[in-house]
Formats: C-alpha cells, sequence, structure tokens
C-alpha cells in the first residue's frame, strides 16, 4: 500500500493510486499488442486514431510503455518501444517536417530510453542518446536571439508562423537542460531560460493565466498581440494551455533553481486549481461564461498533465522549509484531489475503449478530438499515477 507522509506526520492512504497504477499498466499492456509500434492520437469511436510519425504526439505512446517497463520489465513493451524510438528517428531527416515539439517526441522515447538502459547498467542506449542530442540541436536551431524565444511552427496551411511562440514550448525545454548536461556545453541552457523567461513576460497575467500564442516581430524582437490559438479567445485562459504552463515553470525550476519559475508555476497553479469545478476536471476555457459551460466539454487531458505538474512543484517544494512545506503540501493534496476523481469519473479500464482517459478535448474551434480520449492525456495520468506511488524519476 502505497502512502504519503505530509509535513505534519501524518499519513495519507494512497491504496486508490496502487489500484488504479495496476489496472493502468494492465491496460497498456493489452494495448501494446494491438496498437504496436504505431502513434495513436485521439479517439474515434473508442479506437484510436494513428498519427504520423513527425507528429507533436508521436513521443506519448513509447513515454507510456517506458513508463510501465520501468516497474514491470516486460520486454515486449521494451521492443515496441524502441520500434516506436527507431521510426522517431527517421524523422530527423526530414527538416521541413519537424517543429518545436521535437522534446515532447524525442524527450519520451529518446531519451527515455537512453535514461532507461543507463539505470538497467546497460550503459546507456548509443543511439537513442545520440538522436535526442540532434532533436535538441534542431530545437536550439529555432531560437530567434532578437525575441528570445523559440519559434512554432514551419509556415504550414499558408499562414506565416516566422515570429509565433506558443507556451506548450515550455514542455519543450526539458530537451535543452538535458542535451547540455549531457555533452556540457551552457549554449542549450542559456537558450531555454531566454524562452522561459520571454514566456514569463509576454504569456503569464496577473491573474496566473496564460494566453496560447504571442506572435513576435521576427525581425526587432518586439511583441505584437496574443492570438487565441486553442483558446476561446486571444483574451481568454485555455484549460490545457494552463496546465503546460504550470508544468512547463515547475521543469525550468527544477533544471536552473531560478525561483521566478517556481513562483511563476505556483501562480499558475493557484489560477487552475481555483477555477476547478465540483469534480476538478476543468472545461477545456476556463473563461467561458456559465451558459457556454452547460454546453461545452471537459479537458481531462488538462488536468492530468496540471495534477502531475503539482506533484512535480510539490518535490520541488517540499525540502524547502516554511512557507514552501506549506505550498507542497497543498500542491499535492491539489493533485491527489484531481487524479482521484480522473480514476473514479473519466478513467475506462476496459478494452473496448482504447483510450485511458475519456472526455478530454483536442482542438475545439476545428473539432478535432472533442470529448474523445487524448493519448497525451493517457500519458501525463499514468505519469501522475507513478509520481503518487513514489516514482519522481523523469524522462523530461
Amino acid at each position: 500500500m502505497t502512502e504519503h507522509k505530509l509535513h505534519h506526520g501524518l499519513k495519507r492512504d494512497l491504496s486508490w493510486a496502487d489500484e488504479a497504477w495496476s489496472r493502468a499498466e494492465a491496460k497498456i499492456g493489452r494495448s501494446a499488442r494491438t496498437i504496436g509500434a504505431a502513434f495513436p492520437n485521439g479517439t474515434t469511436n473508442g479506437r484510436y486514431v494513428k498519427g504520423l510519425t513527425h507528429d507533436w504526439v508521436a513521443g506519448f505512446w513509447p513515454g507510456l510503455l517506458w513508463l510501465a517497463y520501468r516497474e514491470n520489465g516486460d520486454e515486449e513493451l521494451r521492443r515496441v518501444a524502441e520500434a516506436c524510438e527507431r521510426q522517431l528517428a527517421e524523422t530527423l531527416q526530414t527538416y521541413d517536417l519537424l517543429h518545436h515539439d521535437v522534446g515532447f517526441m524525442f524527450s519520451l522515447s529518446s531519451v527515455a530510453q537512453h535514461r532507461l538502459a543507463e539505470a538497467s547498467g546497460r550503459g546507456g542506449d548509443s543511439d537513442a542518446k545520440r538522436h535526442a542530442l540532434i532533436a535538441a540541436n534542431l530545437l536550439a536551431g529555432r531560437y530567434n536571439p532578437q525575441g528570445e524565444f523559440i519559434r512554432a511552427w514551419p509556415n504550414w496551411d499558408e499562414e506565416d508562423h516566422t515570429g509565433w511562440a506558443i507556451i506548450d514550448c515550455l514542455m519543450n525545454l526539458p530537451l535543452l537542460y538535458w542535451a547540455g548536461r549531457e555533452i556540457k556545453d551552457p549554449r542549450y541552457k542559456h537558450i531555454a531560460i531566454r524562452h522561459a523567461d520571454s514566456v514569463l513576460r509576454d504569456f503569464l497575467r496577473p491573474d496566473g493565466s496564460v494566453c496560447h500564442i504571442v506572435r513576435y516581430d521576427p525581425d526587432t524582437g518586439a511583441p505584437i498581440e496574443s492570438l487565441a490559438g486553442q483558446g476561446y479567445a486571444a483574451d481568454s485562459a485555455w484549460a490545457r494551455g494552463a496546465s503546460w504552463a504550470l508544468y512547463g515553470f515547475a521543469l525550468s525550476y527544477r533544471y536552473t533553481g531560478e525561483a521566478r519559475y517556481r513562483e511563476a508555476a505556483l501562480m499558475v497553479a493557484r489560477f487552475f486549481v481555483s477555477r476547478l469545478p465540483e469534480d476538478a476536471v476543468p472545461y477545456w476555457d476556463f473563461f467561458l461564461s456559465e451558459a457556454d459551460r452547460e454546453s461545452m466539454p471537459r479537458d481531462s487531458s488538462a488536468a492530468a498533465i496540471a495534477a502531475s505538474g503539482l506533484l512535480e512543484l510539490a518535490d520541488l517544494m517540499e525540502d524547502g522549509g516554511g512557507a514552501g512545506v506549506e505550498d507542497a503540501a497543498w500542491c499535492r493534496t491539489s493533485a491527489e484531489r484531481i487524479v482521484r476523481s480522473l480514476c473514479d469519473r473519466y478513467a475506462d479500464w476496459g478494452d473496448e475503449h482504447e483510450g485511458l482517459l475519456r472526455h478530454a478535448t483536442g482542438y475545439y474551434s476545428r473539432g478535432v478530438f472533442v470529448d474523445e480520449s487524448l493519448i497525451y492525456g493517457d500519458y501525463f495520468f499514468v505519469e501522475a499515477l507513478a509520481k503518487l506511488r513514489g516514482r519522481m524519476e523523469l524522462f523530461w
């Protein structure tokens, strides 16, 4: 039975997390034999739609497999995850198809594979390490030094993205921090810090909410405007964007120790948690009107990401003493509330529906995977369960 000792000496029973982990692990094992070395994205009619290898979500399925393999050593999971990683590595030659989200793609596949090989005593995986380092170089190459931001997408869909930066990219920065440590080159960390500081300055609002996209002048670096992106409006608060900010700032704090990132993560966390409905799973945007909410879907993926981010933040603050201990306890309690609700109300442990978490929202305004399961929602849900059981080692 998993127990967590709180700072005041009491223990909280987390046996429910043990049970949920066992059920999730079993479902991942069964899914590995049906999905195989493919790249699920979101569900339609209960089955995962497979995506392309260069899609930003492509790392989450191998990441899920590695989470389960780390616990049970199932060689079939390792075989499938490694087959996925080899396919992802091929995209490194397709320059025009890649984007800022190579951190999502290669942290949860190549970096995870290398780290687990190191932990097993096999000395790491040199191929996976090399793939991740190449991806880190591609990500660093998207850095605009005038505006101190990492550019988002290529010019897809006949839209000029030259000066665009997005909140999601905070989660790609760990690939740069990791690469800098691996080859002892601080340039990667400098780029990551400058991008994180630009997000701190230009995305984070005084109430703790964040915008999804900021458009900069690519020549002068001056911020021009914020854009709605996947949010309800440019000045609204897309729920998953808030979860990316919460977790992303926490990860930058882990790698740098800079207090401004801890405070930013906590600021977003308080915004996120304070606006949750009774079941602790947000609607897809926090600034929807009461009338709109009645017909709008939830986003369980945002809840899962935020919960894992809250647990990360709690772990970073628990040894700080004083107010940090109180904040850590609040983060941990908030995360447990969210994950417990996901287990009780949103999880699907059977095989008729392939996804683990129901009722997620991919891209509402375009009608993409609305009220479905999303592979990244599944990943962060399982990652949060692992953390509740004491597994704080990261692939990020």
